[in-house]
């Protein structure tokens, strides 16, 4: 086979380079309006919040609601901190009762969409009222302060009422992943110590109905302390109800009490546990308290998405997910915006629902994942072209580095090259974002998350602990504390310590590898574990899938390395192609080519595999794992519960053996 497009059009220029390189500044408009509108006002605010991070931190805190003011901002004894000491405060009073008594009333807190095309519209004082009767649900159910509740739901306004309600009664919440299989529910209820559990009969995913009770009901076979578990009824698929057990939520809520008194708990009461996703072995549960974890995700939404009142502000996360907690729940709710909330896929019916979507609500903010915008190039550009996307001012990428040429079609089809990008970096165990662009300020260059946030004392470091010199790769580190940082790995306080905090004393190891320009912006080039060592040579995997995907033929790719008998590693290359290309030999050596004019020839692929699909999570994560076994092995034999097409692993395992 060879490619349909000539070797012309296809080849990658120094020309082309440059452009997906450009520089972006901010429109003199947008900051006009903005908060922080010039790169002079981001860095005297840096450098105060750097300087006196104490005096900062304590500014933005003071901006929510306290029930009892916090007499000291921080005590730190590394691993350990604990922020706004001695306040007291109710984390879903001020995502939901302050709006709800004041101007913002009547004004939509969440809009949400089915993916079969339902449609609710949730007020503040509606958010209020079912928040209120949940809480006095679980309450008259035995659920307390500092019961752990597992929640397992699709993404429909619930799954945020129940959250709000654990966290208004100060119960502590596990969000688990919609896609995830009973397995999955049984490590976290074992580790948690959950006493009840809250979930749906199903949700709806590419037009079919995901069954979420029974996986619910193959986990409760082998986990005995849930004393209750309250179902809504969503899809009304077939499930099985356990007298005395299983409750309807619609049930409950008829009967319960619109009024409760939200009470004051402390800055540091653990809020949820989230299990970080991928992980083998035993459960990794990251635990965030209340007062830090949301002053971090209200001061990032406020300054990074630079929100207003009047936005409409859509982020496509799934609440099972820390993007979903942060981004969805509680940074949007503390800054009383209204954000729209979407249960399904972007491609149901077709790729052009997210577009359709936008233009019908008027979406102002717009916060996805460099793999869902891949699938939108892939899927090609006359699907955003039918719909007017005006509406938007500001763009948001999250989940891992997008690469230059993914930026660059956002910028230009979805954002019609006026909508800044804010590329963001951070991780579960940070809470909130910690590197990024601020859209009225800082200049994007594409590939780059830029500039630290404020109070975030980011720094590259070699193997000795010493500061790397511009462009030179090493790890990424944040030298102090900041307020929504993880405060341990629940019930494993060594592990905590070993993981995070073990390599560099006093100094959080984010365990991704990234090197810093002249300019300060910080370049991402994957996690530290997924550095290859090609004869002595680290590679970070994300630079070569950047450099692949730079070239016009490839939609998406993925490297991972195998065993080699001289080079120690090699790297081996996955790559989906765009629409009106065929795989041939002779592309394949182009792209190796292409590669090695990029990076260097030390970082060609040995081999590379045309797929016309990728293993991936619902959520859109490229399960690598699993191609480095197949290219290990030959076959593919590890947990693949967390797949959305398992058909996917027979396709690989049968391309590999051609």
């Amino acid at each position: 086979m060879s490619s349909k497009k000539s070797k012309k059009t296809t080849k990658f220029t120094d020309e082309h380079a440059a452009v997906l390189q450009a520089t972006h500044k901010p429109s003199t408009a947008f900051s006009k309006n903005a908060r922080i509108g010039s790169m002079a006002a981001y860095e005297k605010l840096y450098r105060e919040s750097i300087a006196k991070p104490e005096v900062f931190w304590a500014r933005e805190a003071r901006e929510l609601v306290w029930r009892k003011p916090f007499s000291k901002t921080l005590k730190w004894k590394a691993p350990d901190a604990q922020w706004f000491i001695g306040g007291k405060l109710n984390v879903a009073e001020n995502c939901v009762d302050r709006h709800a008594a004041g101007t913002r009333k009547n004004k939509a807190a969440i809009i949400w969409e089915g993916e079969p095309g339902d449609k609710r519209v949730i007020t503040y004082a509606q958010l209020h009222r079912e928040v209120c009767k949940f809480s006095n649900v679980l309450l008259a159910r035995g659920v307390k302060a500092k019961a752990r509740v597992l929640i397992y739901m699709p993404m429909i306004p619930e799954a945020a009422i129940a959250m709000l309600a654990c966290a208004r009664i100060g119960a502590v919440h596990n969000v688990v992943f919609g896609g995830f299989a009973s397995e999955a529910i049984l490590d976290r209820l074992e580790d948690s110590g959950a006493t009840a559990i809250i979930t749906a009969d199903g949700g709806w995913r590419r037009g079919k109905v995901i069954a979420l009770k029974p996986a619910v009901d193959e986990a409760l076979k082998k986990y005995h302390k849930i004393k209750h578990v309250f179902v809504v009824k969503r899809t009304e698929n077939d499930i099985s109800m356990q007298p005395g057990r299983d409750l309807w939520w619609q049930d409950e809520m008829e009967t319960a009490s619109a009024k409760h008194e939200a009470e004051g708990f402390d800055s540091e009461h653990p809020l949820f546990i989230l299990y970080t996703s991928g992980s083998t072995g035993k459960p990794k549960g990251i635990l965030h308290t209340s007062g830090g974890y949301l002053t971090g995700t209200y001061s990032t939404c406020k300054y990074i998405f630079d929100m207003r009142d009047e936005d409409i502000y859509w982020c496509t996360a799934d609440v099972g997910w820390i993007t979903g907690h942060s981004y969805i729940v509680y940074g949007p709710l503390a800054n009383g915006v209204t954000q729209l909330m979407y249960e399904g896929a972007p491609n149901e019916p077709d790729f052009g629902r997210f577009w359709k979507m936008i233009e019908e609500h008027g979406v102002t903010i717009f916060y996805t994942a460099p793999t869902a915008i891949r699938a939108f190039i892939k899927a090609g550009d006359q699907f955003p072209e039918k719909h007017d996307l005006t509406s938007l001012r500001l763009l948001g990428s999250v989940g891992e580095p997008i690469n230059p040429e993914a930026w660059n079609w956002y910028y230009e089809k979805i954002g019609g090259s006026r909508c800044p990008i804010v590329d963001t970096w951070w991780q579960t165990e940070t809470g909130a974002i910690l590197i990024s662009p601020l859209p009225g300020a800082t200049p994007c260059i594409p590939g780059t998350a830029t500039r630290p946030f404020f109070g975030i004392d980011a720094a590259i470091l070699d193997e000795y602990g010493n500061e790397c010199p511009p462009n030179v790769d090493g790890r990424l580190v944040i030298r102090k504390p900041w307020p929504s940082m993880t405060r341990t790995i629940y019930g494993d306080k060594a592990r905590f310590h070993k993981t995070y905090f073990s390599d560099y004393p006093g100094i959080y190891l984010a365990g991704d590898g990234a090197r810093r320009d002249k300019k300060g912006n910080f370049w991402i080039i994957g996690r530290l574990d997924d550095v290859l060592n090609v004869s002595g040579h680290r590679l970070g995997t994300a630079e070569i899938e950047s450099a692949l995907v730079s070239h016009p033929s490839v939609a998406e790719a993925a490297v991972v390395a195998r065993p080699h008998d001289l080079k120690g590693q090699a790297i081996a290359a996955f790559v989906t192609l765009k629409l009106g290309y065929e795989s041939s030999e002779d592309l394949g050596k182009e792209l190796r080519d292409h590669v090695g004019h990029v990076i260097g020839a030390i970082a060609k692929p040995e081999e590379i595999h045309f797929t016309p699909v990728l293993p991936k999570t619902r959520s859109g994560k490229i399960i690598r794992r699993l191609l480095k076994e197949l290219v290990t092995t030959g076959t593919i034999s590890g947990n693949v519960t967390t797949l959305e097409d398992v058909g996917v692993i027979e396709l690989l395992q049968k391309l590999l053996k051609k």
